[in-house]
């Protein structure tokens, strides 16, 4: 019964965390950064293309996207409409990463206005602090009207563009530009052809997979903690009910023995009656099996009553979750039947092994 619990509950967690992990087209998106410390604070904390190519090849990453960010500085003012001016960063990456790409999100060589994709972070805190700063609040569709001006310099050189915001991300809190244009800007305003990124995406199907969590954190990489919360609870969980299943198998084989012993005094208690049986023409496995035969039955009900029990418990484990339990089954796991029959046959061999041998000894005294 232990084991079976033990079991069904383990079923159950990685059913509930897989599911309560919210994804995006059967696929969970991850930022990526170095964890900085007081001894690597003023370092090149960047990813080198070694350490890209190794977090592509680990289990479970589907793919990687490194976000790329300006190498020149950039000021932005929204005009008259919003009077508000600020150093601004910008970012690029790959655009199978972005949620939400509109047809306008393109640049070319010489265009004047630069698509922009803001992130909705960014303008709910933006709309949080805009009232206590005199300044308006802006809803996702008026965002797009506002005419930000993006005074771009360095190298010697200085840009006026015009941004306009093409559309709303909530999987990247960032200022997205196309990678054309921020390759063209960074060479132009810095010479720079060669950018390592500072922070990389990560597209994977189970994001609180245990062995890219230990993977990460070997190598100090920051993950976004809500995103891999459900990972690092499964991790201590699966670890305690493996406990609990390692216990229950202990007492299975416990039990076993314990009935080997309790078959020896059985038979040696009973070793002149036995004996009389064998000189009646009985061989041991025909009496191996008649003694056997008395076990099974005991067995079947033990079977019977734990998956009952399991059954049970599984019911008001899931009655009880305070939320949606999901694709979650009242009935336990297939498997549990499974193991279940397992151990019945199980059981009933290794009754017949040790009966059989107990009796070939006591016919051979």
């Amino acid at each position: 019964m232990l084991l079976l619990t033990a079991l069904q509950l383990y079923i159950n967690i990685n059913g509930l965390l897989q599911t309560k992990a919210k994804k995006e087209n059967g696929f969970d998106f991850i930022s990526l950064t170095k964890m900085i410390t007081n001894s690597n604070m003023g370092k090149d904390n960047t990813f080198t293309s070694s350490e890209l190519a190794d977090i592509k090849q680990q289990k479970g990453v589907d793919a990687i996207g490194p976000l790329l960010s300006n190498q020149f500085r950039v000021k932005a003012n929204a005009g008259n409409i919003v009077p508000f001016s600020t150093d601004l960063f910008l970012e690029t990456i790959p655009v199978n990463f972005i949620d939400t790409i509109p047809a306008s999100f393109e640049w070319k060589p010489g265009q004047e206005v630069v698509p922009i994709i803001f992130s909705s972070e960014f303008l709910e805190m933006y709309n949080v602090f805009a009232p206590a700063q005199g300044l308006p609040q802006l809803s996702a569709k008026t965002i797009s009207s506002v005419n930000i001006g993006l005074e771009c310099s360095g190298n010697g050189r200085t840009l006026n563009l015009k941004g306009n915001i093409v559309g709303l991300t909530d999987r990247i809190n960032s200022i997205l530009v196309p990678q054309n244009f921020m390759a063209w800007a960074n060479n132009y305003f810095n010479n720079s052809d060669n950018i390592r990124p500072e922070r990389v995406f990560i597209k994977t199907k189970d994001a609180n997979d245990p062995v890219l969590l230990k993977y990460m954190d070997d190598h100090n990489f920051h993950l976004n903690k809500d995103k891999t919360k459900f990972g690092r609870i499964k991790s201590i969980l699966q670890g305690i009910v493996t406990g609990l299943g390692i216990f229950g198998f202990l007492v299975i084989i416990l039990a076993l023995m314990l009935f080997s012993f309790y078959l020896q005094l059985m038979i040696a208690r009973s070793k002149e009656n036995l004996s009389l049986l064998v000189n009646l023409g009985y061989g041991p496995g025909s009496l191996s099996k008649m003694v056997a035969r008395t076990w099974v039955p005991v067995y079947t009900i033990i079977i019977f009553i734990s998956i009952a029990v399991t059954w049970l418990l599984n019911y008001l484990f899931l009655k009880l979750l305070p939320f949606e339990k999901n694709e979650l089954s009242f009935i336990p796991h297939w498997s549990i039947f499974t193991i279940g029959f397992l151990l019945l046959l199980l059981s009933a061999w290794s009754n017949y092994f040790m009966v059989k041998r107990q009796f070939i000894n006591t016919s051979d005294l």
